[in-house]
């Protein structure tokens, strides 16, 4: 095996010759070279800090020359005498390194996606990552996510607003916090910079769905509806919307086996809910009736309401929008979600129902008084009756029956 030799010159560095062991060739100071039997040529440093013995790895030659192995002893040494471990300032800035290239923002934020995705509807998934495609990534994306400051998730959420998207950019600002609190969760970020944005994006317009609540016009409506000239399947759902007041995706992709005729419920599965959790929708007469008259119809397809084009597709989601646009009713009075703000209103103003039962039906959290969710079966019996109550009720106004205006049932608790 050959002797250590001191001062290498470019000359050795380059024949130096594998042997059946590894040797070192010494370059002085510390420096050596590592020979490998299988013919590696390693820069080392030999150093002591804290009355320890140390070795550096100062890189592979021929990528690495003598010079430049040279270079980085001198600023090794100049950390030692400054009090620094170059060994420990080495991993520190690997670590920098790996939180810049593996730990940004879109990495931490496809694996937050990954991990809760089971807790949304496909669409709703497919929207919050489209979102953060479009939104952020392109701003902050790359940037390690433990570094990234209030006023760079800012700069993101102003690009959103000069497009005057404003409810948009408050949306993509909760999920951006999501993300940050899931880095701070797992270690890998130690703040929320979407703290500090509170009160810095323009405040969106108070908007709501386009309803119709007053009684009398909820008479026309539900007239309107009955004298319906467009296909019977449409004509079908919207008798049904105010009925059962479920969210329009719901309603259009009902299925069949759903249905439990004879125990007068609706169980809507879990993945198709905006909670995730199946719902119980009891059904009144008057929605047995409407749906009894569709079977015949439809019964050959899994769906209640497919499409006019194949029976392996659910109605179109525009359906019933069009409908009621082709009745008279304009978007600013009347929407797909607008028969669940009805049965809201009227429910609670008019007929007095207790607001955790009309709160359960549509579907929305429910908590006890100890902070648990109420399960999909509570108050179901009470449910059962508000559902024939509302139905009747819808039944006396398009009868004719006198009405009172929500204002003066409001005034007159």
């Amino acid at each position: 095996m050959p002797r250590a030799t001191s001062g290498l010159t470019d000359l050795k560095v380059r024949n130096a010759k594998p042997s059946d062991k590894p040797f070192k060739l010494f370059d002085g100071d510390g420096l050596f070279l590592f020979v490998t039997p299988t013919g590696g040529k390693l820069w080392r440093l030999k150093y002591r800090f804290g009355g320890i013995e140390k070795n550096l790895s100062l890189g592979k030659y021929p990528q690495v020359t003598l010079s430049e192995a040279r270079e980085k002893r001198i600023e090794a040494k100049k950390k030692v005498d400054s009090g620094i471990d170059p060994s420990e300032a080495k991993k520190a800035a690997k670590a920098k390194l790996v939180e810049q290239t593996v730990n940004t923002f879109e990495n931490i934020a496809r694996e937050w996606h990954d991990k809760v995705i089971h807790t949304w509807t496909p669409g709703h998934a497919t929207k919050i990552l489209r979102s953060l495609e479009a939104n952020l990534f392109p701003v902050i994306g790359d940037k390690a996510i433990k570094d990234i400051k209030s006023h760079e998730v800012l700069e993101a959420l102003r690009i959103i607003e000069t497009r005057g998207a404003v409810e948009t950019a408050h949306r993509v600002r909760t999920i951006a916090s999501q993300v940050f609190r899931y880095a701070i969760a797992t270690g890998r970020a130690e703040n929320d910079p979407t703290i500090n944005l509170k009160g810095a994006l323009q405040p969106v317009a108070e908007r709501h769905l386009s309803a119709i609540t007053e009684p009398e016009a909820v008479a026309g409506l539900l007239r309107a509806i009955d004298g319906y000239t467009g296909t019977f399947i449409v004509k079908c759902a919207m008798q049904l919307a105010p009925l059962l007041f479920v969210r329009p995706g719901e309603l259009r992709q009902a299925e069949w086996l759903e249905f439990d005729f004879e125990a007068a419920l609706w169980t809507i599965p879990a993945e198709r809910m905006k909670m995730r959790t199946s719902h119980i929708v009891p059904l009144s007469r008057q929605a047995l009736e409407i749906l009894q008259s569709l079977h015949p119809f439809t019964y050959g397809s899994r769906y209640v309401f497919p499409s006019a084009r194949s029976n392996e597709r659910p109605m179109s989601n525009n359906a019933i929008l069009a409908a009621l646009r082709r009745m008279g009713f304009e978007k600013n009075e009347m929407s797909g979600h607008g028969f669940r703000a009805m049965a809201r209103t009227i429910l609670d103003e008019i007929l007095q129902i207790r607001p955790d039962f009309i709160e359960h039906q549509l579907a929305h959290a429910v908590r006890d008084p100890n902070g648990r969710a109420y399960n999909r079966t509570s108050h179901l019996e009470e449910r059962k009756k508000m559902m024939q109550i509302w139905a009747d009720y819808l039944d006396g106004l398009k009868a004719g029956a006198k009405v009172i205006p929500l204002k003066r049932a409001v005034n007159s608790n």
